[in-house]
């Protein structure tokens, strides 16, 4: 079960507090933060932002004022005087923006996989059609596993992270049908060489390591995916990336409110 330190939605034409709606199944976008420390900090706050709004464009949900009125919400919420470890989530759809915090839950190494038959609606967009991801990770320790999203036969991503594949020290990802990452971005910069291919199930115990990027993941590794007996062969890659990406993290400047 989710604890949330705070639900809160307003209307998005005049911003009057009402009463809580998550939004899920709507016709909307979200994003989810990682905010972190005291005072705190968002990791990657600027491009969570840009992306939302672009996105919230092209599902004809627009409002002149709309970057500042997030901004507003998100300075109303959070406190200067907290120690955070949490992922923020803004959802909006026409006529509501919702905010949450809920704990970030540091993922193990002895992370597993769960095979399921699944293509996002749409999953260019962080869109709000996750009812039905939500239902199986609502049923998971988060810590230990997470789903991932099968279509004819070929890995997309997981219900809250994209995937990197390593063979041979080379970084593979899927070739379409999923939606980047500001966490998927970031290395994308950082790696000098990402080959997208279709990941085949059948291909899957060629690769000797599987990892998750995301806001609320990080970086993690995939020890396991029982279905097709597929077990990482090593970390070499994880503990690469894993360099990466505590440097941005200490890089991250505090939150300007």
């Amino acid at each position: 079960m989710v604890t949330y330190l705070l639900k809160k939605s307003y209307q998005l034409k005049d911003l009057k507090q009402i009463e809580f709606q998550d939004l899920w199944g709507d016709h909307g976008i979200f994003t989810t933060m990682w905010i972190f420390g005291k005072p705190a900090k968002i990791l990657f706050f600027d491009n969570h932002l840009k992306n939302l709004i672009l996105s919230l464009k092209k599902y004809q949900i627009k409002k002149k004022s709309l970057r500042s009125d997030i901004l507003e919400i998100i300075n109303k919420n959070l406190s200067k005087k907290r120690k955070y470890n949490h992922l923020l989530r803004i959802a909006i759809n026409k006529k509501v923006i919702s905010i949450s915090l809920r704990k970030r839950v540091k993922p193990k190494l002895n992370f597993n996989l769960k095979l399921v038959k699944l293509k996002r609606e749409k999953p260019k967009f962080k869109n709000l059609r996750y009812k039905k991801i939500l239902s199986y990770l609502s049923k998971m320790d988060t810590s230990k596993s997470d789903i991932a999203l099968v279509s004819n036969k070929k890995m997309l991503e997981t219900g809250t992270s994209n995937l990197l594949f390593v063979k041979d020290k080379k970084f593979f990802t899927p070739k379409k049908d999923y939606y980047e990452g500001n966490t998927y971005k970031f290395f994308k910069k950082k790696i000098k060489k990402i080959i997208k291919r279709n990941i085949f199930l059948k291909e899957i115990h060629h690769y000797d390591e599987i990892l998750l990027l995301g806001s609320g993941k990080g970086v993690t590794s995939v020890k396991t995916i029982n279905e097709i007996k597929w077990k990482r062969k090593n970390l070499e890659k994880f503990k690469l990336i894993s360099k990466y990406y505590d440097d941005v993290i200490d890089k991250c400047n505090s939150y300007k409110f």
